[in-house]
């Protein structure tokens, strides 16, 4: 059994008008840094970053030896209810990325999250942001019962890997479709892993005789799998100076 990451709460302080003027990040932290690259993952539009998927993928990675950092979005920190326009929530996650390369460094980032941040993720990705990769949790290819409303004009523009993990029960992204339009990823290297019977939340039902626990290890296994074969995040050597108090770097910010 790999150790336990330490999961440490800090404080990201936004750098552009937000609802609140700093948020809530958690930095899991391999229990050996072996240098790999960081990890950003952002939450869902109806959750924070307590979310049970998140946090099970979350702590999967870092216990397999990437440090990864999870944020909450400002209008989550600020407990509503509607997620803030498309803007702000990319600033955010730029505040985020700030933050994680404060904790580990000049490494490569993979960036994505679930739902809503994924999303938000790959739209930074087409915009520019350097990353390594994205990995994107039940991507919201279209709004449910809404698969004419496709949310992939910006995926021609994404040259990085990426890997979408999502359910096959999943109403926001139609299997069928998401093979249709990985088409448009033309550039980039694409894995896609489907959980077996999983919702939108990675939730399985009780006669698919297998618990929402193992499933929520099914999606953290994909990416550990797919983050051990991206070349960018071969490990690097940690050197003293990188490899300091990470807590204390981040929430200096």
């Amino acid at each position: 059994m790999l150790p336990s990451p330490a999961a440490d709460r800090i404080r990201i302080t936004f750098t552009t008008p937000q609802a609140v003027p700093a948020t809530t990040g958690v930095l899991w932290r391999p229990a050996a840094d072996s240098g790999r690259c960081g990890v950003v993952l952002a939450h869902g539009a109806g959750s924070d970053l307590d979310h049970p998927a998140l946090c099970a993928v979350a702590a999967a990675v870092a216990a397999a030896g990437w440090p990864v950092l999870t944020f909450n979005f400002a209008y989550a920190e600020a407990r509503r209810r509607r997620p803030d326009p498309l803007p702000r929530l990319r600033a955010a996650l730029l505040d985020a990325v700030a933050a994680a390369r404060d904790a580990v460094g000049d490494r490569p980032l993979v960036l994505g999250g679930r739902s809503l941040g994924g999303r938000v993720a790959s739209l930074a990705a087409a915009d520019g942001q350097p990353c390594a990769g994205l990995v994107l949790l039940s991507y919201p290819l279209h709004p449910a019962g809404r698969p004419d409303t496709l949310r992939v004009a910006h995926w021609p523009h994404l040259t990085v890997p990426v890997l979408f993990v999502s359910g096959t029960r999943d109403r926001l992204c139609d299997p069928a479709l998401l093979a249709r339009e990985r088409a448009a990823l033309s550039a980039a290297d694409v894995t896609v892993h489907w959980v077996a019977g999983a919702d939108h939340s990675f939730g399985l039902r009780r006669s698919d005789g297998r618990t929402t626990e193992q499933a929520y290890a099914d999606a953290a296994a994909a990416v550990t799998g797919w983050l051990d074969r991206l070349p960018a995040s071969r490990p690097v050597p940690v050197t003293p100076d990188r490899a300091g108090d990470i807590p204390a770097q981040a929430a200096a910010r």
